[in-house]
């Protein structure tokens, strides 16, 4: 379920409407009039919520699922006869523009471009020159300095600072003595007490989704409204000009003591265990999950819905393509356990003297 303090159900809708709006096929004999409330991951969808499963490595959430209705492949429904007996299944040849066409059935707005960051309460200005929703809470002791925004519905903590510039959307809340640089902005998120946010990052801004299927040439990449948040935990420190994108469906979370460096990239529905440490301009793609005290090395890259287990280490530039167990370190790329890695490079470095050697002279 969506979080009601950043986006408003248009629901619930039938199955039905569901269907006709979207294009999806209901299957024989299903309940047209079925009603459907919200949307939700396999994982924790209930009888009342709608879902989706577009790849295989979510088959078991798919087998285990709540889900009232779920929305797939043509061929995928076809091929599994082990479908939760209480999910109406909706079949379509492109499941992942189908429901970010439900996305935007049920919250219209987040499909939107161009929503105001701020939320529609009237602004009032301060003497210090910034500007605060009528309807925002601030608690003892804040600093706001001048032309920063505090939007609609936004609650800040006792003690915390918000630098020059920097903006607070509609909906959030920072805990207390935290500190935000100038230039920063806010949206769609929810912070610990004594987060430190360096200047230029942007946090909260919707996920990189977008439907990239065989109608794409005709219709263009379909893009996938994001209707989750970014939740981070007490005493984390965000770099300057670091990017955390808001979950689709769910939450980013960046665990409690986590440490990221300037320019680095969090991507939608990461989420990191206590006290990791990722290192000036690494990238962590969409929905894999961190352990705790993981560290990336600078220019490291992870790829996306993979699992990295707590005490790993991945070297500076490695690339990760498969998971990583716990206290494991790698190295290259594609990563592999350091050991190994090395023994790669020394045996090439001794061939390449080999090379070498027999080269004609002169």
């Amino acid at each position: 379920m969506a979080d009601a303090r950043f986006y408003r159900n248009a629901g619930p809708f039938s199955l039905g409407e569901i269907a006709r709006n979207l294009g999806v096929r209901l299957p024989d004999g299903a309940d047209a009039g079925r009603v459907i409330a919200d949307l939700a991951p396999l994982e924790t969808a209930t009888p009342a919520d709608l879902s989706f499963f577009a790849q295989p490595n979510y088959r078991r959430a798919f087998l285990n699922t709540q889900a009232g209705a779920c929305i797939l492949h043509d061929n995928t429904a076809a091929s599994t006869g082990e479908a939760p007996p209480q999910t109406t299944l909706l079949t379509c040849a492109t499941p992942y523009r189908a429901f970010g066409q439900a996305v935007a059935l049920f919250y219209p707005a987040a499909a939107r471009a161009g929503i105001s960051f701020l939320g529609d309460s009237p602004l009032r200005q301060t003497e210090s020159g910034a500007h605060i929703a009528a309807d925002a809470i601030l608690e003892d002791d804040v600093t706001l300095q001048p032309g920063a925004l505090v939007g609609a519905r936004a609650h800040i903590g006792r003690g915390s600072f918000i630098g020059a510039h920097s903006i607070v959307g509609a909906g959030v809340a920072i805990g207390r003595d935290s500190f935000l640089a100038p230039h920063v902005s806010l949206s769609h998120a929810l912070l610990g007490d004594r987060v430190v946010v360096h200047t230029g990052a942007r946090i909260g801004q919707d996920g990189f989704g977008f439907a990239m299927d065989a109608q794409s040439a005709s219709l263009g990449h379909g893009k996938i409204p994001q209707i989750g948040r970014v939740v981070i935990q007490d005493d984390v420190e965000i770099g300057a000009n670091t990017t955390i994108d808001r979950g689709f469906l769910g939450d980013t979370v960046i665990g409690a003591g986590c440490k990221l460096d300037n320019l680095v990239q969090i991507a939608h529905n990461v989420v990191l265990g206590r006290g990791c440490v990722i290192v000036a301009q690494a990238g962590i793609a969409g929905s894999t999950r961190l352990g705790e005290t993981v560290a990336l090395g600078g220019q490291a890259g992870i790829s996306g819905h993979l699992r990295i287990g707590s005490g790993a280490q991945i070297a500076a530039a490695a690339g990760v393509t498969r998971q990583v167990e716990a206290g494991e370190i790698h190295a290259g790329y594609p990563s592999r356990p350091i050991r190994q890695w090395r023994r790669e490079v020394a045996t090439l470095a001794r061939l390449a003297q080999k090379d070498r050697r027999r080269e004609p002279q002169g």
